[in-house]
């Protein structure tokens, strides 16, 4: 059985496609790459097409993590197609909540309400504040990637 993880934010140019990146990383070093799905959306359409944030970048570079994706608005079939979506905050949850057909098994959730220990439950959006923030947010990121990770396999028996 294939899991599917869907990671959210508004633009999909800096949090989801981090989140995306770090996750799938830590996927495949876990050998779990046939077995869960990673993929990364926004809510809005500003970003349609376009690449991830410099900052979002340079900072999985940094990190060894590539990424080439390009921003996506998320539709009504990835509420049937993804097991898992993570909003990576309270207007991006709200927001997936009201798109959300009633019938859908997804689980939509706050990305870091799986992990344990952080400040928030939020991850902020590093757009307009510069690398010290994407760094931040990278670590917020990494910690809540672990944490989802964990709770698949325990959850899935992987």
């Amino acid at each position: 059985m294939t899991v599917h993880v869907l990671f959210v934010c508004l633009g999909n140019i800096c949090r989801s496609p981090m989140a995306e990146a770090v996750f799938r990383h830590l996927v495949e070093e876990a050998g779990l790459g046939e077995q869960i799905v990673v993929d990364s959306a926004g809510t809005s359409d500003y970003h349609i097409g376009e690449r991830a944030h410099s900052g979002t970048r340079t900072v999985l570079r940094a990190n060894g993590i590539e990424y080439d994706g390009r921003a996506r608005q998320i539709t009504p079939a990835d509420f049937e197609r993804f097991d898992y979506i993570l909003a990576m905050d309270n207007d991006n949850l709200a927001d997936l909540r009201r798109m959300a057909p009633p019938q859908t098994r997804a689980v939509i959730a706050r990305f870091l309400d799986f992990a344990d220990g952080v400040s928030s439950r939020e991850v902020p959006d590093p757009y307009y504040y510069g690398q010290a923030e994407f760094e931040y947010v990278y670590r917020l990121v990494r910690r809540g990637a672990e944490a989802l990770l964990a709770h698949i396999r325990a959850e899935r028996g992987l």
